[in-house]
């Protein structure tokens, strides 16, 4: 049983290290040309870059979004649990994980992560 399952395994790594090797060797371009890396513009060199600067603000905003959606997804199943665990217990670990969200909200509100502008 052992002996199958380490024959198993190692087929599993093999085939996926040929599957990367040839998606590594195929994806590569062989010529390098300057007009096709650059943006076409009717076929004149570009005038200006032709990408926009990203606002860093707005990426800080959206990283915190999901963080707190994270943190939102790990708090639906608290009220569940309580049908089948020990109430004391169950407030315990509740109120230190609210107390540990609140205080990243606090120190996060306290940095000024949460301001759109300055």
């Amino acid at each position: 049983m052992i002996l199958i399952m380490l024959i198993t395994t190692l087929l599993i790594i093999t085939l996926s290290f040929i599957v990367m090797l040839l998606a590594s060797i195929l994806s590569k371009k062989s010529i390098n040309d300057r007009e096709k890396a650059s943006p076409f513009e009717c076929g004149f060199d570009p005038k200006s870059s032709a990408r926009l600067p990203f606002s860093l603000r707005f990426f800080l905003i959206a990283v915190i979004f999901l963080i707190f959606d994270v943190e939102i997804a790990l708090l639906l199943p608290i009220i569940i649990i309580m049908q089948w665990s020990h109430l004391l217990s169950w407030s315990i670990i509740s109120a230190f994980f609210l107390l540990i969200l609140l205080l990243g909200l606090y120190h996060e509100w306290n940095q000024g992560a949460l301001e759109w502008a300055y």
